[in-house]
């Protein structure tokens, strides 16, 4: 048996997938967290085969999750399953070590073999992803990427120095270049540009 841990914040999603997945014979659905945090507390407790979770979760996402899940247990896989069908989310992905990534338009049974697949130490993506997300790689750099995070919401370069241990100057050189990068005008509108590719 494949032992799964379900991480998903919409109660109605959670349980049509821990139903549907208790259908098959070689899985076993041995929890479900309606946040981050909950499902990282879950996995540790129940060092799942594979952790199947949303990109959105509420105070631990989906992707940092995804980071602790394999520094913390490097023999559980993790699946990432979202509506948000961007590449860059995808490549990010990856990073930080999932082996899956699906949408959740997919069939049942899609994500029943992607579990398996994945637990047999393969991949399981969505193709049409796969294909963008080479031609698509993100042009800033993780520092550029932290400094429009902080941008995003509205924090002056002052606010966003002091955050990041940076210097004003830093912060600004940061911000020209991601501007420069993403053919904007603005911080915002970059910070937009780079959120819409799933970058941020």
């Amino acid at each position: 048996m494949i032992r799964v841990l379900l991480a998903e914040d919409q109660a109605l999603v959670l349980g049509a997938l821990s139903a549907l997945l208790s259908l098959e014979d070689d899985l076993d659905v041995v929890g479900g967290a309606a946040n981050g945090e909950q499902a990282l507390e879950l996995a540790l407790a129940l060092k799942p085969d594979v952790l199947v979770t949303d990109i959105e979760m509420p105070r631990l996402s989906g992707l940092d999750l995804a980071a602790k899940v394999r520094e913390s247990l490097p023999a559980t896989r993790v699946i990432i399953v979202t509506t948000f069908a961007r590449s860059g989310y995808l490549r990010r992905a990856l990073d930080v070590g999932a082996r899956g990534y699906l949408l959740k338009d997919a069939p049942a049974a899609e994500l029943a073999d992607a579990i398996r697949r994945v637990q047999a130490g393969g991949r399981a993506i969505d193709p049409t992803l796969a294909e963008e997300a080479w031609e698509a790689q993100s042009p800033l750099t993780e520092r550029e990427r932290q400094v429009l995070a902080e941008a995003e919401s509205g924090a002056s370069t002052a606010a966003i120095a002091h955050t990041l241990k940076l210097s004003e100057g830093t912060v600004r050189n940061y911000l020209s270049e991601a501007i420069g990068k993403l053919g904007v005008g603005g911080r915002v509108e970059a910070a937009r540009a780079a959120r819409e590719k799933g970058w941020l």
